[in-house]
């Protein structure tokens, strides 16, 4: 037998869900307008899991009784909030940016996979392909170096062979990056150094 409370509603819920929406759609404006172009950005871990948190309590929200629209809000509020905070610690305070993000890892040297890198990411050589071949790598030896950045995203960085140098500078915080010292493509000094 076909359960029809799956698919049907009442009047009654759909309009407090389309009330739901409006009212957390105009909070969601506000305060990405009052905190800035941070709110969404994915620069570090923590403001892609508190994106993450932003898309769970507006779900929740609009789907369930509980939380009402105004507890919603209320969450939303704290959220954005603790990223605010979050941020202007981050810029200020030393340490507080290391104890909030993960360090971004380099996956290959110029040419070479780090397959002990590989591994400490549980990213497989096949994963690693394909991100070479998203970026229009056609050969191993356009790259300069990858980093599995802090996010979880993979940065690729190449050129053709006789293009430009990468800068070193590039590569700060990056773990591993040593290993990109004695290799081609690679400048020898960077241009923080005197």
């Amino acid at each position: 037998m076909i359960d029809w409370s799956w698919i049907d509603t009442t009047p009654t819920t759909a309009l407090m869900i389309v009330l739901s929406a409006l009212g957390i759609y105009v909070a969601l404006m506000l305060f990405t307008r009052a905190v800035g172009l941070r709110s969404f950005s994915k620069m570090s871990s923590f403001d892609f899991a508190i994106t993450v948190a932003f898309g769970t309590i507006l779900a929740s929200t609009l789907y369930s009784k509980r939380p009402t629209l105004v507890e919603g809000l209320i969450a939303l509020a704290a959220l954005f909030g603790i990223q605010y905070v979050v941020a202007v610690l981050r810029v200020n305070v030393p340490g507080v940016n290391e104890a909030t993000d993960n360090t971004p890892l380099l996956l290959m040297a110029g040419s070479e996979i780090l397959y002990d890198n590989l591994k400490d990411a549980r990213i497989t050589e096949g994963d690693l392909k394909g991100k070479l071949r998203e970026s229009n790598v056609i050969d191993y030896s356009q790259v300069r170096a990858v980093v599995f950045e802090a996010t979880g995203d993979v940065s690729v960085l190449h050129a053709d062979e006789d293009g430009p140098d990468l800068n070193p500078d590039l590569l700060d915080g990056v773990r591993d990056a040593d290993k990109l010292r004695d290799k081609k493509n690679v400048q020898k000094t960077t241009t923080g150094e005197k």
